[in-house]
């Protein structure tokens, strides 16, 4: 062993030890906490629209509930969608008020070629989608469908995820949901041959329906 080294080592343990106990006034005084990013000349809304579909996902404007109806006609129409989903109470009385056909049968889930979610929030940062199964989704509706299609309002848009999870520290309070994620574009992966594949671990197709609630 060498007594040198050893003696050295316990000096510095020493010296640490004398430092944690030694209550000292901030060094750095005038030292300000910098944000990551600058701040965004653009509305959150815009911000958000862009980097959502510069990572593969769909933006659909709505001013209000009629122009939700409207426009899953036409995306249904579109993608051929024959048995979409969803399991929350409030978008299916939406969807059912104005004549959408929806299921919402456990036994016909493996048919589902498109889930109809909320979200916890949107992120405008990087156009990502916070997500729980804090409401009736759960896990499985918004990650097993091959297209997932997300309704959402204008008020629920934050900056950055620290803001979306301080709205679901408003919301749920110490009843913190078991999972809480975020979907950041369509499920995608290149693991095999170096290959972009869409849709190997979720949706192929993403589609976020901003509805305007600020007004």
């Amino acid at each position: 062993m060498n007594i040198r080294n050893t003696t050295a080592k316990e000096q510095m343990l020493k010296k640490i030890r004398q430092a944690l106990l030694q209550k000292r006034e901030n060094p750095h005084v005038d030292f300000e906490d910098s944000p990551l990013y600058n701040d965004e000349p653009e509305p959150l809304d815009v911000t958000f629209a862009g980097e959502l579909t510069a990572i593969g996902g769909n933006f659909i404007y709505c001013e209000g509930e009629i122009a939700i109806i409207e426009n899953l006609i036409l995306l249904a129409e579109k993608l051929k969608l024959k048995k979409p989903f969803a399991w929350e109470s409030e978008i299916q009385q939406l969807l059912k008020q104005y004549g959408f056909p929806v299921y919402t049968a456990e036994r016909f889930f493996e048919d589902a070629d498109a889930g109809i979610t909320s979200c916890e929030a949107l992120i405008a940062r990087n156009g990502s989608v916070l997500v729980s199964n804090g409401n009736p989704s759960g896990r499985r509706l918004s990650i097993y469908p091959p297209v997932h299609i997300v309704i959402a309002y204008a008020s629920q848009l934050v900056m950055d995820i620290r803001h979306g999870l301080n709205k679901m520290n408003e919301k749920y309070g110490s009843q913190w949901p078991t999972m809480v994620s975020t979907i950041t574009g369509p499920s995608r992966t290149a693991d095999i041959e170096k290959r972009l594949v869409l849709g190997a671990h979720g949706p192929k197709e993403l589609y976020i329906f901003l509805v305007e609630d600020r007004f």
